[in-house]
């Protein structure tokens, strides 16, 4: 199974275009991590159509807020390319999964200071004046540090099925179930006879 780990930067804020739909919104850059080959990437607008052959290729994109933030942002630009639909590509959205079985929605941030001790190296705010500023690697490396971030809680999950957050001074517990995640494989068997 291929699997894509991304995540988005904007240009711009809701505030700059009037609207709370992300698809008005402009993408500066997108990163991803690649399961089959093991690396990471990241994209600028005019690089997309090297990014969608990966995105094409995959099996099911992993993402933190993706499927009401990042898969209908990128969709814009899918569907102008003339390429198809996105929505229409399997996802895992975690922060979906995080509230459909806590009953909440929380950061990235407070999940991976809970789950892992660590916090992220910037905000969605700070990639904008980034933008805005030139200051591209800035964001590149906000953005792939946001993959791996998401990468690692993805694979936590997975493996003890269950997720920590900081809220305040305590670190609590989300249990997921995660079986549903990744399908299963039919195993195909030979008749012996």
């Amino acid at each position: 199974m291929r699997k894509i780990v991304f995540d988005i930067e904007t240009r711009n804020i809701f505030q700059d275009v009037g609207s709370s739909d992300p698809a008005d919104l402009d993408i500066s850059l997108v990163g991803l991590y690649d399961y089959e080959t093991n690396s990471y990437d990241s994209f600028l607008q005019e690089d997309f159509p090297r990014m969608w052959p990966i995105l094409e290729k995959a099996d099911l994109l992993i993402t933190y807020n993706g499927d009401h933030f990042d898969i209908p942002l990128l969709n814009k630009y899918y569907k102008k390319a003339e390429r198809g639909d996105l929505s229409k590509f399997r996802s895992l959205d975690l922060l979906k999964e995080i509230k459909n079985s806590y009953g909440r929605r929380m950061k990235l941030d407070q999940v991976a200071e809970g789950t892992f001790g660590i916090n992220k190296s910037g905000g969605g705010l700070d990639a904008v004046v980034w933008w805005r500023a030139g200051e591209i690697e800035k964001i590149r490396k906000y953005c792939l540090d946001d993959v791996r971030i998401t990468k690692d809680v993805y694979e936590f999950a997975v493996k003890n099925k269950k997720l920590m957050f900081k809220e305040g001074s305590f670190v609590k517990e989300i249990k997921l179930d995660t079986k549903h995640w990744e399908p299963v494989e039919e195993i195909k068997t030979q008749s012996l006879f």
